[in-house]
């Protein structure tokens, strides 16, 4: 039977498509160093020295630059150009990672690693908006079922490719090739984005501007959340101080939440629109994915740690235990944008269960078998968890945004990941400061393997509080009174 297609169709849907992956292509690439770095983190301190303080930064100061970064400039790629916007946070991204691969001392990585991370969160709303603006109804859906499987991928294979790197460059160079490797990747990416993204965009009809005010202030506030618990790390070091941040997290909240409803009240478009939160599959959403961050990426850095300093596994063979994690997340995520509009919460709350027990087999494979089994068995037992993991992301983040206009769709994206990201800082802190804190309580103790089991256990167990907490969440949004089954998706 003859393609009756017009031409123009076809090219219009393969620039469609090109643009998809340009964007899901730099998400991942933003994503991979949120994890790959995890596993180089004792050939920096070996590199450069510096202590726990400075390690923790270097991971969880790249999520603050990030969460801080990210509502401006989804905002300013809502009401201008988000190709624009795109396209100087892949750049920014790209001459970052040169700093970084460069870093001559551990306080340099360190700020080349925020400036990184403000460059991620440039990039990452105009991804969730060029998606949203690419794709409508049921595709919408099956987008970030594709979406949501490429950044799983990204977030389990982090740490295996990251390994790989310090096998081949060795202790001193290794962790400076993951971020040389983003150049090239970079540059390619910014080539196609240049070609392929659209030059066009609705934007909303009310009068739009740029609240530089709000915007200040929520900064304030978000830094306020995150920064004390960026600076928590188990050491008996720890500043107590650092939670008087907590007090300017309520004043600049107080602040921005009184500023943007005088703003709004004169006829001007704010920062965040609240009447957002009045949407339940929105609120929850984030709420949802707020708390399945925290847990997650500490997960990660936290078997990490245990398999390397506990065990004394190779860095290569460390990253490594996450691939049965990135292989059945890319699965689950692909059939979860398929399925969420017919079973909506419903795949979520499945997926929160299976992580739990994901959770569950990775402790009793780290605390009951041998050193030399339990590698194989953690490894195994992340089947589980990633098979969990693939039904939780995709579709969660296609039932958040499915009520939200188009034209709000970067904001709205923006919130939700300045919601993981501050997830993610506070479950860094959570749970690596709840594993050093075990080790220096015990330090002491003849038995180092054992020292670091019990490390273990604490951490995975604030893990597991962490996913019961987005599980309730879902059950909360699950029978609240709305039919997810039956949700239209905003076109």
């Amino acid at each position: 039977m003859p393609n009756t297609t017009p031409p123009s169709s076809e090219h219009a849907d393969r620039l469609k498509r090109q643009a998809f992956w340009v964007c899901v292509g730099v998400a991942a690439l933003t994503i991979l160093d949120l994890s790959k770095i995890n596993v180089g983190l004792p050939a920096i301190e070996e590199s450069l020295g510096g202590g726990t303080t400075e390690l923790q930064l270097i991971v969880a100061g790249y999520a603050l630059a990030f969460g801080l970064a990210l509502v401006p400039s989804g905002r300013l790629g809502d009401i201008h150009s988000r190709r624009l916007m795109f396209i100087v946070g892949l750049s920014s991204f790209t001459v970052a990672s040169i700093l970084c691969a460069i870093a001559p001392t551990i306080e340099f990585l360190i700020v080349a690693r925020i400036a990184q991370g403000i460059a991620a969160g440039i990039q990452m709303p105009q991804v969730l908006g060029l998606i949203q603006q690419l794709y409508q109804g049921a595709a919408r859906g099956r987008a970030f079922g594709l979406f949501g499987a490429v950044i799983g991928i990204s977030t389990a294979f982090g740490p295996t490719l990251g390994g790989l790197l310090i096998a081949v460059g060795g202790p001193d160079n290794g962790w400076r090739l993951s971020f040389w490797m983003n150049v090239p990747l970079g540059l390619l990416a910014l080539f196609f984005a240049m070609r392929v993204l659209p030059k066009r965009q609705s934007h909303a009809r009310e009068q739009t501007g740029l609240d530089l005010v709000g915007i200040l202030l929520l900064g304030i506030a978000t830094l306020g959340l995150m920064l004390p618990f960026v600076l928590t790390t188990g050491a008996p070091t720890d500043d107590p101080n650092r939670w008087f941040w907590l007090f300017v997290l309520g004043l600049s909240g107080a602040a921005f939440f009184w500023w943007e409803r005088r703003y709004q009240q004169l006829g001007k478009s704010p920062v965040i629109d609240f009447s957002l939160f009045r949407t339940a599959s929105y609120r929850n959403g984030i709420l949802i994915s707020t708390a399945y961050f925290a847990a997650i990426p500490p997960y990660f850095l936290l078997v990490t740690l245990f398999l390397q300093q506990g065990l004394g596994l190779e860095p290569v063979f460390a990253g490594m235990v996450s691939i049965s994690f990135a292989l059945t997340s890319a699965v689950t995520s692909w059939i979860g944008g398929r399925l969420v509009f017919r079973w909506g919460r419903q795949l979520v709350v499945l997926g929160l269960v299976t992580v739990m027990i994901g959770f569950a087999l990775v402790l009793l494979a780290g605390l009951f078998a041998s050193v030399d089994l339990a590698p194989w068995l953690i490894a195994a037992a992340m089947t589980m968890t990633g098979a969990g993991g693939g039904l939780v992301i995709s579709p969660n983040q296609t039932l958040t945004l499915s009520e939200v206009p188009v034209t709000q769709g970067g904001v709205a994206g923006s919130m939700a990941q300045v919601g993981q990201r501050v997830g993610t800082a506070i479950g860094v802190a959570a749970i690596i400061s709840t594993f050093y804190a075990t080790l220096y309580a015990e330090a002491s103790e003849p038995d180092r393997v054992q020292v670091f089991r019990d490390g273990f256990f604490s951490g995975i167990l604030v893990a597991l509080a962490l996913i019961a907490v987005a599980l309730v969440f879902a059950l909360v949004d699950l029978f609240g009174g709305r039919t997810e089954k039956s949700a239209v998706p905003n076109s």
